[in-house]
């Protein structure tokens, strides 16, 4: 809820905290201002010093600007009695208090808010277990599919080794049936059959 103000005051309202889960932030300044300013510029910084501008965002009647500290990824939106500061990729290290700050630029008086309460906002880590599951499956199934393949190898190479072995051993079976045709010994050769040469009766002789 933002009073009435005389006139030439800017008021600035803001949520006390702000959680962010998954590293992106949506930070509303509610803002009233019921001056004479054509020409405005709106900022937010971090920190309870205020050092740090993360964003800004200026507009006329005719053109709007808006730039970004390089640490950050922040933009900023004008919308009537609002200025939206929308953050991205956001880290845990930037986890603090940011204030909005609204100037009135031209024509003078120049004029800009007091300082508000601010938002806190508390960047959450993204847990790194969430991306284990999907490593850890990928992982497996790297293993399994190599085990398979490990598997089907030695299978093949134990079929070929197998048929390999079988086959030499027909072919020496085979070998050795050829040889097995008995053969004569050299002095058998003749064995059974007549001698060509007659028989000389040496009583015819004798006498």
């Amino acid at each position: 809820f933002l009073p009435s103000l005389p006139e030439n005051k800017i008021l600035v309202a803001q949520s006390p905290l702000l959680t962010v889960a998954n590293k992106t932030a949506t930070l509303v300044c509610n803002y009233t201002y019921n001056g004479t300013g054509k020409e405005f510029r709106a900022s937010l910084h971090k920190g309870t010093d205020s050092a740090v501008e993360v964003c800004f965002i200026s507009w006329n009647m005719t053109k709007i600007s808006s730039s970004s500290n390089k640490e950050f990824n922040c933009q900023g939106i004008h919308d009537k009695d609002k200025v939206i500061f929308n953050l991205w990729n956001m880290s845990a290290s930037q986890t603090d208090i940011y204030f909005c700050k609204i100037e009135a630029m031209y024509p003078p008086p120049y004029v800009y808010n007091e300082k508000s309460n601010g938002t806190v906002i508390h960047v959450k880590d993204t847990p790194i277990q969430t991306q284990e599951p999907q490593s850890a499956i990928s992982l497996w199934i790297m293993v399994a599919v190599t085990g398979v393949l490990t598997f089907y190898s030695m299978l093949i190479t134990a079929v070929f080794i197998n048929h390999w072995q079988k086959s030499k051993k027909n072919m020496y079976h085979q070998s050795d049936y050829m040889n097995m045709t008995p053969r004569h010994p050299p002095y058998q050769k003749n064995k059974g059959y007549p001698s060509y040469a007659p028989t000389r009766d040496y009583t015819a002789y004798r006498s």
